[in-house]
């Protein structure tokens, strides 16, 4: 049976694709998709049970959106502000349906290293976008504008250890996207 499912598994995961939030159409998802997705997310690995993954689920892309051009507007010296960056921000869910602030809560257990944690989160971040290409809907892991900086800790209300470690647009699109790999698996892999 498990044998059965190795087919759908390697069409999701060789589908997979990054559509960024512009080239989305604006059709909502269900919240009650979105909480499947979430769902997908909790299972991924974790050592010793930490399980170290948080999300904050913005239904509105644009609260987010507006609040993440204003942290950068805010936090950003005016000799390095660029108006280009701030409204690129702002203007950056208006076509998405959700967004999805994935966070590494760091656990209790000192014996954990940190790479574990950050790891596990990934994992579940990974879930979520396998899950959305096998539901037909389209997503982007951004890392741009303030998602490593104290200010968007901050306006999360997280601690020093946590770690802000992307943001996930959830949307549809009408366009498709090829896949590329650029270095050949061959040039990556040694067996011994």
């Amino acid at each position: 049976m498990i044998a059965d499912i190795f087919p759908i598994v390697t069409s999701v995961i060789k589908t997979r694709r990054t559509t960024k939030p512009p080239e989305m159409n604006g059709k909502k998802i269900s919240d009650q998709q979105v909480s499947s997705l979430l769902e997908l997310a909790d299972w991924a690995p974790t050592h010793a049970n930490t399980e170290p993954w948080r999300f904050v689920v913005y239904s509105d892309p644009q609260i987010f959106c507006h609040q993440h051009a204003e942290l950068y507007k805010a936090n950003t010296p005016a000799d390095k502000f660029m108006q280009l960056t701030y409204d690129k921000l702002y203007y950056m869910g208006d076509k998405a349906s959700h967004v999805i602030i994935a966070i590494m809560k760091r656990g209790d257990l000192p014996k954990i290293p940190v790479i574990e944690e950050i790891s596990a989160t990934a994992c579940a971040m990974q879930n979520i976008l396998l899950g959305a290409t096998a539901a037909g809907i389209a997503s982007y892991w951004g890392t741009g504008g303030m998602t490593y900086s104290e200010a968007l800790k901050q306006h999360l209300a997280l601690r020093e250890q946590d770690q802000v470690m992307g943001i996930i647009y959830l949307g549809y699109s009408d366009k498709a996207i090829a896949g590329k790999r650029t270095t050949p698996l061959s040039d990556k892999v040694e067996w011994k």
